[in-house]
């Protein structure tokens, strides 16, 4: 059984209490507030509920899990995972910066590259290196350029 960390939406959560703690309690003076700013907020959290949308219904399709410590029963490459192997971890990512943005929390925009970094280092890397192992053929590096692998096509984050 995996420890409650090991849930990345609390990740988010998580990074996301301490950009409104910080915006709350100690905004240093600094602010960004504007109707652009306001505007790119909801951009990026609609466009972060999109990807994770559109993922889900990915792994729907392919009637796979969508737990990140379970491999998958098949590799799903199309639709948005043609764009990139972490849609949902990216949209984590857009929801993130969008409440940075929103909450007016501007030293908390350290939290969104923190976030990333911590988030692939602590799943994307391991569910990439059980995607390997589980779909060696289909995911793995390939010498020849006629044999293009998914890893090798697409990008981990955009």
């Amino acid at each position: 059984m995996k420890s409650i960390l090991d849930i990345p939406p609390l990740w988010l959560l998580f990074a996301i209490l301490i950009a409104w703690v910080q915006a709350r309690f100690a905004p240093m003076g600094l602010s960004l507030a504007s109707g652009a700013t306001d505007l790119m907020a909801g951009v990026f959290i609609g466009g972060g509920v999109l990807l994770i949308a559109l993922a889900a219904l990915e792994f729907r399709r392919a009637r796979t899990t969508i737990l990140p410590h379970q491999v998958p029963a098949k590799l799903i490459t199309g639709g948005i995972f043609a764009r990139s192997r972490n849609p949902i971890y990216l949209g984590d990512a857009f929801i993130l910066l969008g409440f940075v943005l929103r909450f007016d929390a501007v030293l908390s925009l350290v939290l969104v590259p923190i976030f990333i970094w911590w988030i692939e280092r602590h799943f994307i890397i391991p569910e990439e290196d059980r995607m390997r192992r589980t779909f060696r053929s289909e995911f793995a590096r390939y010498e020849q350029k006629e044999f293009a692998r998914y890893e090798q096509k697409v990008r981990r984050w955009v």
